[in-house]
């Protein structure tokens, strides 16, 4: 981990290393120059009575020399620093980031939203808090080197009474990493389940509010934040610990050499100079242990948070794309060949470590379609219509490859969707879900989204979507910020926004998944009839349960547990299929589908 550190942001640590090395270098010269003061200067001058001018002027310029010098280092150091934390803990967040776009949505599914995002926030901050004491521990493992052999050369036997706490200090350490690993692990996973419920509050505020449920998730909160307290307080209690320890063995050894090194002083051994040069020599010693301390203090942590950056960075399932580019124009033709897919059953993984719940997402299991074969000529509307769970919206999805079939083949204009550029297909297919997600933002950024489109495509795509009209009666028109999540609209304005927004891209396969359902069944009749008379270039590809709507495409198909189980006119399927009749006749005559399999109910 230190060594990716010092790898990915040279430049900083650079600038911080020189620092640390030039405040090391001085801080040695330092103490040569405070030596030969105290020998050279001062005592003549308490023996004599004497000052001589010109030495006491050198001696003041060495030292002031010496300070500056020792304050460019340090400016140097804590620059390099924290440019280099700042820097990676930027970078690896941008590289979780792109990570996250790379993974499938099937792994998307079995990670939740707030631990994703103590990843990329949390989890990379505690991985390069490590950084900032770096360029001082490598300074200062240069300055243990300088001032040991300095104490050695000095004095042998007082070198050999200060270092006495060197296995102390190994001891400490070695018991404080042990502990503190496994403590720092739990905290961060705390970290993560506080961010996660949060997320899921914040996301079903309406849920809650509507079903009474604020004290209880209140206290589900109140819950996890007093574990994620408690267990940050144990981190704390091991911290507070090792510390005072770390600062108190290095002053425990200056006071023996100090004691040892006056008795020395008075039997001749040393000159005063020489104790003075030693004790300051060996104070440089104490500091880089506190240096070492604060660099090991972080270690644990920042380990903790590296292993779970790296679990997502190190994710595999990673859909490829090829470089293939389509050539035509106006619709697409669409084609699927024996396609299977089952949505992963998954077991939730932990970036943080092993396996510790088992979950099911939507869909998953038996959940997907077995054997789907269909083709769709350029410009044509089809109607995909079956019963809840019969692969309607794993279709639509497969469609515009949010996943990849398991077996079979889906291509445009006779490509596979495998060997088209990412680019490529998100510039000829768009969807649009059931639940349409706005951000909180004006209508006209919702609906270009940054795509390069004027005004006025905007304004015909809203047109065409039924949304022109309401809009102009929003406070702002176009220019209405909407909210989170669209919180200001009702839920058919938000889908037909969102239908804009697929739409003013001008798709060659525009895929609909029960996106209108939110919408009063005249207005839905003209939404889709606008599409038709538009004359769009897109093929249409629409998930449907009411009649009005299915009687608009040219053709439908009826799928029925995983499989296309029948296809034709909407007339002709109800005159031939009996299922297919029965289903979307439900609410027409709900009595007669009564004896009818659950499977074949809406």
């Amino acid at each position: 981990m230190i060594g990716i550190a010092l790898r990915d942001a040279k430049g900083p640590f650079a600038l911080g290393i020189a620092g640390s090395i030039l405040y090391a270098a001085m801080s040695v010269v330092a103490s040569l120059v405070l030596g030969w003061a105290t020998d050279e200067v001062l005592l003549p001058i308490v023996a004599s009575g004497e000052i001589d001018g010109q030495l006491l002027v050198v001696a003041m310029l060495l030292i002031v020399g010496v300070a500056t010098l020792k304050a460019v280092g340090v400016v140097g150091r804590r620059l390099g620093a924290y440019i280099a934390q700042f820097s990676l803990q930027s970078q690896y967040r941008r590289r979780v980031t792109r990570r996250y776009l790379d993974l499938p949505i099937a792994w998307h599914r079995r990670h939740p939203t707030g631990e994703l995002l103590s990843n990329a926030n949390a989890d990379v901050e505690s991985a390069f808090f490590v950084a900032a004491p770096l360029p001082m521990a490598i300074g200062a493992t240069l300055l243990v080197l300088f001032t040991g052999g300095l104490l050695v050369a000095t004095d042998p036997f007082l070198a050999a009474i200060g270092f006495s706490v060197g296995p102390l200090l190994a001891f400490a350490n070695w018991f404080y990493q042990r502990r503190m690993r496994s403590a720092a692990t739990v905290a961060q996973q705390a970290r993560a389940e506080v961010s996660e419920i949060a997320h899921a509050s914040f996301d079903g505020a309406l849920v809650i509010k509507t079903m009474g449920r604020e004290d209880q998730e209140a206290q589900g909160f109140r819950e996890v934040a007093e574990d994620l307290r408690d267990k940050m307080i144990r981190v704390g209690k091991l911290r507070a610990f090792f510390d005072p320890v770390i600062e108190a063995l290095p002053n425990i050894g200056i006071l023996l050499v100090l004691l040892v090194g006056a008795l020395r002083v008075r039997d001749g051994a040393l000159t005063a100079g020489d104790l003075v040069t030693f004790a300051y020599l060996f104070r440089l010693v104490a500091l880089p242990i506190r240096v070492f301390g604060w660099l090991l203090g972080e270690l644990p942590r920042a380990v903790v948070g590296w292993d779970r950056v790296e679990r997502v960075l190190q994710a595999t399932g990673r859909m490829d794309h090829g470089d293939q580019r389509t050539t035509g124009e106006g619709g697409a033709d669409v084609r699927s060949e024996a396609v299977g897919f089952t949505h992963p059953s998954s077991v939730r993984e932990e970036l943080s470590g092993p396996v510790i719940a088992s979950v099911t997402p939507e869909g998953a299991g038996a959940r997907g379609v077995s054997s789907v074969s269909f083709d769709v000529p350029a410009g044509r509307t089809v109607a995909l219509v079956g019963a809840t769970g019969s692969g309607k919206s794993t279709v639509a999805a497969l469609l515009v490859r949010l996943f990849d079939p398991d077996t079979g083949q889906i291509s445009l204009d006779d490509h596979d969707l495998k060997d088209l550029g990412r680019d490529e297909l998100s510039r000829n297919a768009a969807i649009v879900f059931q639940d349409a997600f706005l951000f909180d933002d004006t209508v006209a950024e919702n609906i270009s989204l940054g795509a390069p489109v004027s005004s006025e495509q905007i304004e015909q795509a809203a047109r065409l979507a039924r949304a022109d009209g309401f809009i102009r009666e929003l406070d702002h028109g176009y220019d209405t910020v909407v909210g989170e999540r669209g919180a200001t609209l009702s839920g058919g304005q938000r889908q037909r926004i969102a239908l804009a927004r697929a739409l003013v891209r001008e798709p060659r396969l525009l895929v609909l998944d029960d996106a209108t359902s939110a919408v009063d069944p005249s207005v839905e009749s003209e939404i889709l009839r606008g599409l038709s008379e538009a004359e769009l270039p897109s093929t249409v590809v629409l998930v449907a349960y009411r009649q009005g709507s299915i009687a608009l495409a040219d053709e439908v198909f009826y799928l029925r547990e995983g499989a296309v189980a029948a296809r034709g006119t909407h007339e002709q399927l109800l005159q031939d299929v009996a299922g297919y009749r029965d289903l979307v006749t439900a609410y027409e005559h709900p009595g007669e589908d009564a004896d009818a399999t659950p499977g074949d109910r809406p």
